[in-house]
C-alpha cells in the first residue's frame, strides 16, 4: 500500500512538472509573440490623441513591432507625473521642460510632435493690425504671465514698438476655453491662445493677427523648431530601443497619413469635438501646418538659441537655475 501510494505521488508530481514545464513554454511563447507595450499618457480629447489613434487605428504600432496602449489622463500636470512615476513611458511636453527636469537631475529627452504653438487672435472687424496696436487693449492670454508665447508677444511689443503690454495693455489670464467665450462676447480685444483654440476662433470667422512662428521670425529666432514632442525617460529608451524605434516609425506613418488623406480625419471626428465643418477643416489644416519637416542639428541649434531667449524673458522661474539647455534633452539615439 505505501508503495503503491508512492508511486502514485511520483506520477503526480511527474505529471505536474510536466504541465508546469508546458504552461511556461506556452508562456514564454505567447511573450515572444507579444509585441512590448509603450503606455502613452494623453488627455481624452487632446490632439494628441488624434495622431495615436490614428496609430492604432491603422494597425502602424503593429506593423511597427509595437503595441501602443493609450493612458487617458486628466491634464498635462497628471501626464508628467505618470510619466516620473513611471505609469507610462510616453507623454507630449516641450522641451523646456524636459531641459528643467534634467538640470535637476532626472533625465528625459524629447523627440518632435509639431511646429505649431498658438497665435494672437482678433475680431474679423477689429483696428488691431499688429503688435503695435496692443496699448490699452484688453488682452486674453491662455495660462499665466510666464506662458511662452506671451512672454514673446512682449518681447516684440517692447523691442519692435517700445510697449510694455504688462502696463500699456489690460492683460487677462485664463483657461483657453473661457478666453475664447469672452473674445466672442466682446469682453476681449484680442486672445493670445493655444493653436487648436486659435483655430477654432478662426473658424467662426475672427482673423490671425499674428503666430507666434511670427514672433519667433521678429524676434531673429528660427520659426520652425518644434516646440512640444514626445517626452521619454532615458533610461527606458536605451533599455528599450526596438519600441523607441518602433513608436517613431508607427507615428511617421501616422503623420503622413494625415497629410494626405482628407478620409483619416473623418473618422476622428468625435474625438476632435468640432461643432461646424469649418471647424473641422480649420483643426485639420492647422494640424497639417504643424508637422515638422525637417529635424537635423540645425533645428536643435535653433532650438538652443530660443533657449537662451526664453531663460532670459521668463527667469528663473521659467529655466531654472540653467542658463543654457541640458545636454541631452534632444534624443538623437546615440550611445
Amino acid at each position: 500500500m505505501a508503495a503503491g501510494c508512492s508511486r502514485r505521488t511520483t506520477l503526480l508530481a511527474a505529471g505536474a512538472l510536466l504541465a508546469s514545464a508546458l504552461v511556461r513554454t506556452a508562456a514564454a511563447s505567447d511573450s515572444a509573440a507579444s509585441p512590448p507595450a509603450v503606455r502613452a499618457g494623453v488627455l481624452k480629447f487632446g490632439t494628441v490623441s488624434w495622431e495615436l489613434d490614428t496609430v492604432r487605428a491603422n494597425g502602424f504600432d503593429r506593423q511597427a513591432g509595437i503595441d501602443l496602449q493609450l493612458v487617458e489622463l486628466a491634464g498635462n500636470p497628471a501626464t508628467q507625473v505618470a510619466l516620473q512615476a513611471g505609469a507610462v513611458e510616453i507623454i507630449v511636453s516641450d522641451w523646456l521642460w524636459v531641459s528643467r527636469m534634467r538640470s535637476k537631475g532626472e533625465a528625459l529627452c524629447f523627440i518632435p510632435y509639431s511646429t505649431a504653438v498658438g497665435a494672437l487672435v482678433v475680431p474679423a472687424g477689429s483696428a488691431i493690425a499688429g503688435v503695435g496696436d496692443l496699448r490699452g487693449k484688453r488682452i486674453g492670454v491662455a495660462g499665466s504671465p510666464l506662458d511662452k508665447s506671451w512672454l514673446l508677444l512682449k518681447a516684440v511689443a517692447a523691442d519692435r514698438h517700445g510697449l510694455s503690454l504688462d502696463r500699456d495693455a489690460q492683460p487677462f489670464f485664463a483657461a483657453p476655453p473661457l478666453l475664447n467665450s469672452k473674445i466672442a462676447d466682446g469682453d476681449l480685444d484680442a486672445v493670445l491662445t493655444y493653436w487648436p483654440f486659435a483655430a477654432r476662433l478662426e473658424a467662426k470667422g475672427m482673423r490671425v493677427s499674428m503666430t507666434v512662428a511670427d514672433m519667433l521670425e521678429a524676434l531673429g529666432q528660427p520659426a520652425t523648431v518644434p516646440s512640444i514632442g514626445y517626452v521619454f525617460r532615458e533610461e527606458w529608451a536605451r533599455a528599450n530601443p526596438a519600441a523607441l524605434a518602433g513608436f517613431q516609425t508607427a507615428t511617421a506613418q501616422a503623420k503622413t497619413l494625415l497629410a494626405q488623406s482628407d478620409a483619416a480625419w473623418e473618422r476622428l471626428a468625435p474625438l476632435m469635438q468640432a461643432e461646424d465643418d469649418a471647424t473641422f477643416r480649420t483643426l485639420r489644416d492647422r494640424y497639417r501646418d504643424g508637422i515638422p519637416r525637417r529635424w537635423t542639428e540645425e533645428e536643435r541649434a535653433g532650438a538652443a538659441k530660443l533657449y537662451a531667449l526664453m531663460a532670459r524673458l521668463g527667469g528663473r522661474e521659467l529655466v531654472g537655475d540653467a542658463p543654457a539647455i541640458a545636454p541631452g534633452t534632444f534624443w538623437t539615439g546615440g550611445a
